[in-house]
């Protein structure tokens, strides 16, 4: 029994939404109007959207401290606009925009018919050394019963001792995988995991999450994640995340 790992469980019917005719945005964490008690950023990771756009609409963002934007297609592809570079991404592809205070991004929808739907992850970078960019990454959703990394910034110089990397898996039911968090980062850093159901269910940590889901964890112990498959093709993704 994991009794030292502190973990914090995001519901996803106790998520913050935001609504327009064309646009829902379910939020992980405090954003725009919705402002709840317990659901302040945590750490570096300050937003964490599940979006859904109408077919023919876009939507605009704008960041307030230097950031970087992770956009991840879950259904469908998306068309996209910022001061950083713009085109267009697939899905299996994930897009990570490095913007500055004041800059914004724009998400479109392509289609005539199919409604998109997208992860919008925010991560604030305090580092000296960080700059504006944009960085496509390509990886399989087919793969099965392992993690595959979705992107890794830590490693990158120019994204500073604050960056974050993720890592995704689909799994069948009674898998089980184990996450080893970032051991590469200056000891001075402290660093938790965030993990978001995609679809199906997991029990993570001995905490049982189902789709959309998510869950903080810090103090981790022994320094990995253990999780379980609780139903076939479930899927999650890990962040890993540094805290100051």
């Amino acid at each position: 029994m994991d009794t030292q790992t502190q973990a914090q469980i995001y519901l996803s019917d106790q998520h913050g939404c935001s609504q327009l005719d064309f646009f829902r945005s379910y939020h992980g964490f405090n954003f725009g109007s919705y402002q709840a008690e317990g659901r302040e950023p945590f750490g570096a990771l300050q937003v964490l959207n599940d979006d859904v756009l109408m077919a023919g609409h876009r939507v605009c963002m704008q960041v307030e401290r230097s950031t970087n934007v992770v956009i991840l297609p879950l259904v469908g592809g998306l068309g996209y606009k910022s001061d950083a570079g713009k085109g267009f991404l697939e899905a299996g592809q994930v897009l990570i925009l490095s913007l500055t205070s004041g800059m914004t991004y724009e998400v479109s929808n392509p289609y005539d018919t199919e409604t998109i739907n997208y992860l919008a992850i925010w991560l604030i970078n305090s580092s000296d050394k960080f700059k504006v960019a944009q960085q496509i990454n390509s990886f399989d959703f087919q793969i099965k019963n392992k993690l595959f990394p979705v992107f890794d910034l830590a490693d990158d110089a120019s994204f500073g001792n604050t960056a974050s990397r993720a890592f995704m898996g689909r799994y069948e039911g009674r898998q089980e995988g184990i996450y080893p968090i970032y051991s590469g980062r200056d000891k001075g850093v402290a660093t938790g995991v965030f993990v978001f159901v995609l679809q199906g269910a997991f029990e993570v940590q001995n905490r049982l999450l189902h789709e959309r889901d998510g869950l903080a964890l810090l103090a981790i112990q022994n320094g990995e994640v253990e999780f379980e498959a609780l139903s076939n093709d479930a899927m999650l993704l890990l962040l890993d995340v540094p805290l100051t």
